[in-house]
């Protein structure tokens, strides 16, 4: 058995239409994640995965529940593996994927939660009126400045810390349109409009994160069996007292991804491997511990694969 895995979670953004269809098709008992999920969103989420259409998967308030479900069905059948991890992490949506993981909450209240989150947030901006984009090739604190002087025409901040030379930022449009006019005289090599409806980790996310902090509120939340390092400041959360603040913390404020595969590192985490749709974060994994092994688990053949790296 390998030592020393972290389990990692994606976020919004790695959806795509298909995702979760071929494990499903090869192991037909992951179809009850999906089934359970639907019965508590009335809607079928098999469908919506698996045909889409993208433009519906696409919507903030079903791309997070869908997320979550293909994350969930992909860790049921990476399960027969035994892995007991170091710790666990998501990428802000994959956070609730990473709590129902470590048993924090129940698969059927993470459902119902983030869909109530994806609906909040979109409900916290008008459409159209927000806009994320990642910089490439530029410091963290420079990104910082960035956003400090584009800020005096809107609301606009850093809102992931991805890998080195990889910050997304994200606010209303026209602060994030000038953040990147900005970036570009102070070296940004690249600026990436990203597939996200709504501006999340930022100050226009409080509205949200106070509704949702009421439904958090009435969740029943357990003490996690493996630690978690969260978003909000890369620190390690165990107790079930700890969970729902630091969630209703995480929509305003930026992920600290960078610092929380750092912080799995010296926890022991040596391997790491992403579960769920997409490789985005075993792409900035590479980046992050140049060292650290990297495995996934969103096919057939990367479980294959995966299952074989980590058994004796």
């Amino acid at each position: 058995m390998t030592s020393g895995i972290g389990l990692v979670f994606p976020g919004q953004g790695s959806q795509a239409v298909g995702m979760g269809k071929a494990l499903c098709e090869a192991y037909p008992p992951l179809k009850q994640v999906y089934d359970e999920a639907s019965s508590v969103l009335g809607y079928d989420v098999a469908a919506l995965c698996f045909e889409g259409p993208a433009d519906r998967l696409n919507l903030t308030e079903h791309t997070q529940p869908a997320l979550l479900v293909s994350s969930i069905a992909a860790l049921r059948a990476l399960e027969p593996a035994g892995i007991k991890p170091v710790a666990v992490a998501g990428h802000s949506l994959g956070e609730y994927s990473a709590l129902v993981a470590a048993g924090g909450l129940s698969f059927r209240d993470a459902v119902g939660v983030v869909q109530k989150r994806g609906r909040y947030m979109s409900e916290a901006v008008p459409v159209g009126t927000g806009s994320v984009a990642a910089l490439l090739g530029l410091s963290a604190d420079i990104v910082k400045e960035v956003c400090r002087e584009a800020a005096s025409i809107g609301v606009v901040q850093a809102a992931n810390f991805n890998s080195p030379g990889q910050v997304v930022i994200a606010g209303e449009k026209a602060a994030v349109e000038r953040a990147i006019e900005i970036a570009k005289s102070k070296g940004c090599k690249k600026a990436i409009p990203l597939p996200v409806s709504v501006p999340v980790h930022t100050p226009l996310m409080q509205a949200a994160a106070d509704r949702l902090a009421h439904d958090l509120a009435a969740v029943r939340w357990s003490d996690l069996q493996v630690p978690l390092i969260n978003n909000a400041e890369a620190k390690t959360v165990k107790r079930a007292t700890d969970i729902a603040a630091s969630l209703v913390r995480q929509l305003p404020a930026s992920v600290l991804w960078e610092d929380s595969i750092k912080a799995m590192a010296r926890m022991g985490a040596t391997t790491f491997i992403e579960v769920g749709p997409g490789a985005v974060l075993t792409g900035l994994i590479k980046r992050i511990l140049p060292d650290a092994v990297t495995m996934n688990v969103n096919d057939p053949k990367s479980l294959e694969t995966t299952m074989k790296s980590v058994q004796v």
